[in-house]
């Protein structure tokens, strides 16, 4: 059962951003409760050393099923102009006002091409410092992926076939 928390001016969320499926990989992040959902997206963005360069979500269906089907919906779209009918802002909403409880949980999705999803757990608070910049990381476990692997660096021995057009064949290129 979620408790939920009443939040003074300077207290602080620590949110738990696990990767998709790689639940192993996370960060902890730490930030203040009345800072946006856009200023918390570039946290998870740059905790994983990813460029913050595509749109993003964040969202009350966990799973790729219901998604879009729960609410609330937040997502940068809504500050664009562009979102479906009832889906609320990520430069207007707090990240307190999304994350009420200790354990609410939601679904982050970083880049709609490439899909990175990532589990946001509220996990705890704490009082801001002084002479401290938030977000700040607390906690870090795993090594994040890279944001745009090389498509050919998997696979550098595998050999590279094309098309013979004279005879319509296929050929072997390169590789081992």
């Amino acid at each position: 059962m979620l408790s939920e928390v009443r939040y003074a001016q300077n207290d602080t969320l620590i949110i738990r951003a696990a990767l998709g499926s790689h639940t192993s990989i996370y960060r902890d992040i730490e930030i203040e409760a009345s800072k946006s959902l856009y200023r918390f997206a570039e946290a998870i963005v740059a905790a994983f050393g990813f460029d913050f360069d595509h749109a993003f979500g964040f969202y009350s269906g966990l799973t790729d099923a219901t998604m879009l089907r729960a609410h609330p919906q937040y997502e940068l779209f809504a500050d664009m102009g562009e979102a479906d009918p009832g889906v609320l802002s990520v430069k207007k909403t707090k990240v307190a006002q999304a994350f009420p409880a200790i354990g609410h949980t939601m679904l982050f999705l970083f880049d709609y091409g490439d899909e990175w999803h990532f589990r946001v757990t509220l996990t705890g608070t704490a009082k801001k410092l002084a002479k401290v910049r938030y977000p700040r990381v607390v906690a870090a476990r795993g090594e994040a992926p890279e944001q745009y692997p090389d498509p050919e660096a998997d696979d550098e021995d595998a050999p590279t076939y094309g098309i013979n057009l004279a005879t319509g064949e296929k050929i072997k290129i390169g590789g081992e």
